[in-house]
């Protein structure tokens, strides 16, 4: 992948994560500076979510652990287990924010 394609993939790839939190209502907050979003539980814990350009993947911090996520030309999957992003931010959301909540993605 081009550095330009990176560059609109992960934008997009953000924006997504952004309009998710808020169609899933769940009293997640974001603060997004540049390439990083940082989402803020409602139990004061964070959970941040940025682009690597260097590796052109994006990268996913919790309390749990990191996370990187490449894309297949279709999606944005660990490097690790091959979770699509939206279900391991699903899962990570739910298990450090104490309830369940699914975001939909792109």
């Amino acid at each position: 992948m081009t550095e330009s394609e990176y560059l609109q993939r992960s934008e997009q790839l953000l924006r997504a994560v952004e309009q998710a939190i808020d169609a899933a209502d769940a009293g997640v907050d974001f603060v997004r500076s540049g390439g990083v979003l940082t989402l803020e539980l409602e139990n004061d814990t964070k959970i941040v979510v940025s682009t690597q350009m260097p590796a052109r993947q994006i990268w996913v911090a919790a309390r749990s652990g990191g996370f990187h996520f490449a894309f297949d030309g279709q999606r944005w999957h660990d490097t690790r287990d091959g979770a699509e992003l939206f279900a391991a931010l699903s899962k990570l959301l739910s298990s450090q924010g104490g309830r369940p909540m699914v975001l939909r993605g792109i």
